[in-house]
């Protein structure tokens, strides 16, 4: 299936190219036709052990292809619950690998729907549930809108409600284009501004961007020398060596491709590649 995958997405860029379209809406043209294709196409899996999912936004349009509307972010819940799953804490995966019908949901870069939106659904249905935020983020340090990514009041409400924590790093960067002294200061200067800020300083980390490529070995000794224990990344067959995989949720995931993620027919796909 990788063999077929590859070409295609180079006869996709090219051809979106070809009728003026920018290098963003190619991306989301790229993801929307490779999703569907793995869906119909893609190899399922055998299962032993628990899937980590990663969703971003909920009903946060401007988040892209990485934003779920409230209404499908609820029907997957509703589908893994009607076809066996049993959500869980993503450390309980991490601590003990989890059945093979053990699913747990997590978010990237802190995002204010996490907190207006995905929460009540999640707490609606019970769901134990875990979220990264990007520590500079929520000091303010953004070109976004005002309400866009959470405030350090927001994480501490998140965490009282029961909801894991993670850091995202302190300003979202590609690990693999920075150098060494910015490595280790996105890692341990995330970590002290959490325990500044509320208290705690997470242990473990979701690698931004989160593909293969995104990780080299000189990070992962930092993050470790910060003191992470654990390190999230993309995807189950391709993830760097130390990590926990997870599995990426788009805009383009409806129940046909929900359930094909669950098949594990998209444990090899990485986003942004």
């Amino acid at each position: 299936m990788t063999q077929l995958v590859t070409p295609l997405r180079r006869g996709i860029i090219t051809a979106l190219k070809g009728v003026g379209l920018n290098r963003q809406n190619v991306a989301a043209g790229r993801m929307c036709c490779e999703r569907h294709l793995l869906a119909s196409l893609g190899r399922s899996r055998q299962r032993y052990i628990g899937r980590i999912l990663c969703y971003h936004s909920v009903g946060q349009r401007d988040w892209g292809v990485n934003d779920i509307s409230p209404a499908r972010f609820r029907k997957h819940i509703e589908t893994a619950l009607n076809a066996g799953f049993r959500f869980v804490p993503a450390s309980e995966i991490v601590r003990t690998g989890g059945g093979e019908k053990d699913l747990a949901i997590t978010f990237d870069d802190g995002l204010r729907t996490v907190l207006t939106t995905a929460a009540p659904i999640l707490s609606e249905y019970d769901v134990p549930w875990t979220f990264f935020p990007v520590s500079e983020w929520s000091e303010c340090g953004h070109e976004f809108d005002e309400d866009v990514v959470l405030k350090w009041r927001d994480v501490e409400a998140l965490m009282k409600a029961g909801a894991e924590l993670g850091s995202h790093s302190a300003t979202h960067p590609d690990f693999s284009t920075i150098n060494p002294q910015q490595v280790v200061d996105e890692l341990g200067g995330s970590r002290e501004t959490f325990l500044k800020r509320i208290g705690v300083a997470p242990d473990s980390f979701a690698i931004p961007f989160g593909q293969s490529m995104n990780w080299p070995e000189i990070a992962a000794k930092a993050a470790a020398d910060a003191g992470y224990s654990t390190i999230y990344a993309q995807a189950e067959e391709t993830r760097p060596e130390g990590t926990v995989a997870r599995t990426f949720v788009t805009k383009f995931d409806d129940d046909r491709i929900f359930k094909a993620i669950l098949k594990g027919k998209f444990d090899r796909w990485e986003e942004w590649v």
